[in-house]
């Protein structure tokens, strides 16, 4: 999707259409989640200190993220992919990877991939308002790669016999996965492009890529034999928040543990799964991150349960360095398993539980919160 967060946003407030729109948190510690098109032309880009996107453009409207938003959203996109294929890998909210070999010879769907393609963008754009960028290749590492060559609302095919022709010019910083530093290291060795990586010796790459080394050189070839994994097992759900001023009141930070133990409930519950281990994230000021955990049995999806544990969990970490100040928190819940019948054993605790995912689907996860959260 172009823009995700941004695009929705101007979508949703037509008073936002066509100006510069930043999505991310408004503290001096935020950073930038979208940026729309209209504010890249400044240079602000996502990942980017809102502080620095601010000083290149300081006209730009800066709204909060909505995340329940753009999770919906991205439902109806995900939904118009799966009346394509089954073989959908989701990367994130707006991005996934499918393989539409099996769908070609459909009598519902166009005849070729291509055509696949166009009739996706339209049906993103009839279904949500929004546009698309797609690439079409004969793998993944291709496909992604030619899917951000013509953004926004683009569509570039990349059959075999043009892979070297497509790929051959352009910087060695549009390889996935490559990194900023290490394709600034790539760049110092005077390897600039595409051609100029996959034609580099060994005794230039293997210092900097060791046995790695053809991996990369077959990346920089457009060669890529992964598949599209659908419905790839989730390993973990979790929630954090980096606070806006260093946290030192425990009762605070009780609170706040609380508060993100129920966001990563709320998370486990929309997904029918229950966790077998709790652990929080602890990160101090000078930026030293601890994680501690315990696990839990039988699995649960109890929010009660489950910030109890991360509770007692931060309790004893702050007990051993009383005083300390944090800047960030986080809750994590792993060894995921299926939901079972757990409310036939557990009295009234999974019916409130359900009520409150009810009203958090209709109105948003502030319309309702645990009073231990509120300090």
């Amino acid at each position: 999707m172009d823009a995700f967060y941004a695009s929705v946003e101007q979508r949703d407030d037509p008073r936002l259409a066509g100006k510069p729109v930043i999505v991310g948190g408004t503290s001096g510690r935020g950073v930038v989640a979208a940026a729309s098109y209209e504010v890249r032309r400044f240079g602000v880009r996502s990942a980017m200190p809102m502080r620095t996107a601010l000083e290149r453009c300081p006209h730009a409207i800066c709204v909060r993220p909505r995340m329940q938003r753009y999770q919906e959203v991205s439902a109806q996109i995900f939904a118009v992919f799966h009346e394509v294929t089954p073989l959908v890998q989701g990367l994130s909210l707006d991005e996934a990877f499918l393989d539409v070999t099996a769908s070609l010879g459909l009598a519902t769907l166009p005849r070729s991939p291509a055509a696949i393609a166009a009739w996706i963008k339209d049906r993103i754009r009839q279904t949500t308002r929004l546009t698309a960028s797609v690439g079409v290749a004969p793998n993944r590492l291709v496909a992604k790669i030619a899917s951000d060559l013509d953004k926004p609302d683009g569509l570039t095919v990349v059959t075999p016999e043009r892979i070297h022709e497509v790929l051959d010019p352009l910087s060695v910083r549009r390889l996935p996965g490559l990194g900023r530093k290490t394709g600034e290291r790539v760049e110092a060795l005077g390897i600039r492009t595409f051609r100029e990586l996959r034609e580099a010796p060994d005794a230039l790459l293997w210092p900097l890529f060791g046995r790695y080394t053809q991996r990369v050189r077959d990346r920089a070839s457009g060669i890529d034999d992964r598949p599209v994994c659908p419905d790839q097992e989730e390993k973990s759900i979790s929630a954090e928040d980096t606070f806006e001023q260093d946290v030192e009141d425990a009762g605070v930070l009780e609170a706040q543990i609380i508060r993100l133990a129920d966001l990563a409930c709320h998370r486990l519950r929309s997904k029918e799964l229950a966790a077998g281990c709790v652990a929080i994230k602890i990160r101090r000021r000078d930026f030293r991150t601890f994680t501690r955990q315990r696990a839990v049995a039988p699995a649960t999806q109890d929010r009660r349960a489950i910030a109890g544990v991360a509770v007692e969990l931060l309790r004893r970490w702050l007990k051993e360095r009383p005083g300390t100040k944090l800047r960030l928190l986080g809750v994590a819940l792993s060894d995921l398993s299926p939901a079972t019948q757990l409310a036939l054993f557990q009295g009234a605790r999974p019916r409130v539980d359900a009520a409150v995912d009810d009203v958090h689907e209709r109105f948003g996860m502030h319309a309702l919160r645990r009073a231990s959260s509120i300090k």
